[in-house]
């Protein structure tokens, strides 16, 4: 099939054009950069932001599967830029889809578009949105979620979104190397008891799930219009995984604990602190939202996916993490 992947040079984006290619689809990425390895590849690359409607509605002319995976991620920063790409660059998406009669769109979502600060103890796609957020991503993510399920019910494209789980795996831009930079600096601490189990998901069990997802999709089969969460389908302990993964690093593992009242607290306080000083281009080192999800369990109940379209944990989290060292390894 002709696929687009928006963000298709990003960590999650080029693991699902790589399985594309190798089952033989014809592959066309829209990024912010230019990707030469990915021409050599034999990948069609178009060079623009999603929040550019003209360059979108270019990305998806004679495309029969839209992959929506670009976005801006992050705990902190302006409501604007979160909302321009994250929930306006998916209205962009999905008008260019429709413009172009694309008949199926895969939106990669989160599952912090369901938190609210509390324990998720194996939650499923029933769980509402939160009334409040503590963070701008989730709820420029939550808003674009929404857009892409309801766009379904108008018959001539076929949605559903995706809710991966902490992505992890070689070639990761973001989550091991800035855990592994916080850890070597002195900067990391257990949040809370440090018993609270939360779900992920290795990065080619992620891919090969939308791919399955969009194979499934149509009109009338049970995928289209709904949200999905995908793990590993077991949660593990955050903090001992972390240490697992510290210790791949040969970094010593993490000891000191910080209360989670405390650490929200903090997180509150820096964010207060930050937003009158409008510092907006780095990070606090602690806010609310990273304080709740560092201390809280947040598991899934992945039922749904399993039964609707087949995923399955290829790979395994044992053999994922063999991978993981290696790599990290290799770069050091």
């Amino acid at each position: 099939m002709k696929a687009l992947v928006t963000g298709g040079g990003g960590f999650l984006g080029r693991y699902i054009v790589e399985q594309l290619l190798a089952r033989g689809d014809e592959v066309r990425v829209l990024g912010r950069r230019k990707y030469d390895d990915l021409v050599e590849a034999g990948v069609e690359c178009i060079q623009g932001d999603v929040s550019d409607k003209s360059v979108v509605m270019q990305a998806c002319e004679g495309q029969e599967v839209v992959f929506h995976t670009a976005a801006i991620a992050g705990i902190w920063g302006r409501w604007e830029d979160y909302h321009r790409i994250n929930t306006l660059g998916t209205s962009n998406v999905i008008d260019a889809c429709k413009a172009n009669q694309v008949s199926k769109l895969v939106y990669t979502s989160s599952p912090s578009v369901t938190f609210d600060g509390s324990d998720q103890n194996g939650i499923d796609e029933s769980v509402p949105y939160p009334t409040r957020w503590l963070s701008h991503y989730p709820r420029s993510k939550a808003i674009a979620e929404q857009e892409v399920l309801g766009v379904n019910q108008a018959g001539d494209l076929a949605t559903c979104a995706l809710r991966p789980h902490l992505i992890w795996g070689p070639r990761d831009t973001h989550l091991i190397p800035r855990l592994l930079e916080r850890a070597k600096q002195g900067k990391l601490r257990i949040i809370g008891s440090g018993e609270n189990l939360v779900d992920m998901i290795y990065v080619e069990n992620a891919a090969s799930a939308h791919i399955q997802a969009s194979d499934a999709l149509s009109p009338d089969s049970p995928v289209a219009g709904k949200a999905y969460f995908i793990s590993q389908g077991k949660p593990v302990n955050c903090w001992d995984w972390i240490n697992d993964i510290l210790e791949l690093a040969k970094i010593p593992k993490l000891r000191r604990k910080v209360p989670a009242k405390l650490a929200y607290l903090a997180g509150g306080t820096l964010e207060g602190v930050y937003r009158i000083a409008q510092i907006f281009d780095r990070e606090p080192r602690m806010t609310r939202f990273l304080a709740a999800q560092l201390s809280t369990n947040h598991y899934f109940d992945i039922s749904n996916a399993q039964n609707d379209f087949g995923y399955q944990t290829a790979i395994s989290t044992e053999e994922g993490m063999d991978r993981l060292g290696q790599w990290i390894q290799s770069r050091q």
